[in-house]
């Protein structure tokens, strides 16, 4: 069957890193980057990726303190490291390498999250990205959940070279389906490619879709190379995408239904008007997020 191939918009080098608390080092592909915006990858809202670098060791745990969200779902995908949850609805767990935290904040909740206790003693290589994931209106004022999502427990297609993985954390892929629930159409995989292989996705031509080479470098439909640590973002033109990877190389693949609903964000919340944003805020401050010790 003839490929129609997706056309490819741009490709992003990472933007200069800033600090969210003390303890992680990201740069904000979107929603900062004009080229994206707060819709350009709808339903996800943010995306902060916090690229390898070596983190000194510590005995008291960097991260960020207890804070408020509401309106939307937080993804944490550990590639290096290891990051401690705890939030206000009485959920708590720690993930590793391969592992994803997938938290709705819904009406809301307060949470914090920090290396975690023996990782901060020791230090060592940390790389993470954390995804906020939208909600469309009808589920906004959803009750907070909490998902831990190990490597284990994630579906995986292997490729005919036997040593490449495909594994999905949500959607689904060549007939396997991710453990994670989500809200509206979501795929997101990670694709862990040996030097040579190749690997071919097709996603409604109507979805929003992006990849973020997190190590390697790949060819992207047999025209354009993209290096470690770049984003590529990809038009409506077509369906068809093909990885070559050009080293080993893993890379974060990102696929969903647009919510084609008004945005309002500020701070914590993500919302669909300023009313609302307003809102959270009283709620917050009147104490109806719940209880979380710093």
């Amino acid at each position: 069957m003839e490929k129609h191939f997706k056309n490819i918009e741009v490709i992003l080098p990472p933007p200069a890193f800033h600090m969210v608390g003390d303890g992680f080092r990201v740069h904000n592909f979107f929603p900062s980057q004009p080229k994206i915006g707060m819709e350009g990858m709808s339903p996800f809202f943010l995306m902060d990726y916090g690229s390898k670098w070596t983190v000194p060791p510590s005995d008291i745990p960097k991260g960020v303190g207890v804070h408020p969200h509401r309106g939307f779902e937080t993804v944490t995908i550990a590639y290096h490291g290891k990051v401690a949850h705890h939030d206000s609805a009485g959920n708590s767990g720690v993930i590793g390498e391969g592992d994803v935290q997938w938290m709705t904040a819904g009406a809301g909740v307060l949470h914090k999250e920090y290396h975690e206790k023996e990782f901060s003693k020791k230090g060592g290589v940390f790389q993470m990205v954390q995804l906020w994931v939208n909600l469309p209106a009808k589920h906004k004022m959803t009750p907070a959940k909490y998902q831990a999502i190990e490597n284990k427990d994630m579906a995986r297609f292997l490729p005919d070279d036997g040593k490449s993985v495909v594994e999905i954390i949500a959607g689904e892929y060549k007939g396997l389906k991710g453990p994670a629930f989500t809200f509206s159409p979501v795929n997101m995989f990670n694709a862990k490619l040996i030097q040579g292989a190749k690997a071919d996705f097709s996603f409604n031509k109507n979805f929003n879709t992006g990849m973020l080479v997190i190590e390697g470098e790949v060819k992207i439909n047999n025209s354009k190379t993209a290096s470690e640590n770049y984003f590529i973002l990809f038009g409506h033109d077509g369906e068809d995408i093909i990885i070559e990877a050009l080293k080993d190389s893993v890379i974060l693949i990102l696929s969903g239904e647009p919510i084609n609903e008004p945005i309002a964000s500020y701070g914590p919340f993500v919302m669909n008007t300023e009313t609302e944003i307003k809102q959270a805020y009283d709620d917050y401050y009147n104490g109806k997020f719940g209880y979380l010790e710093d």
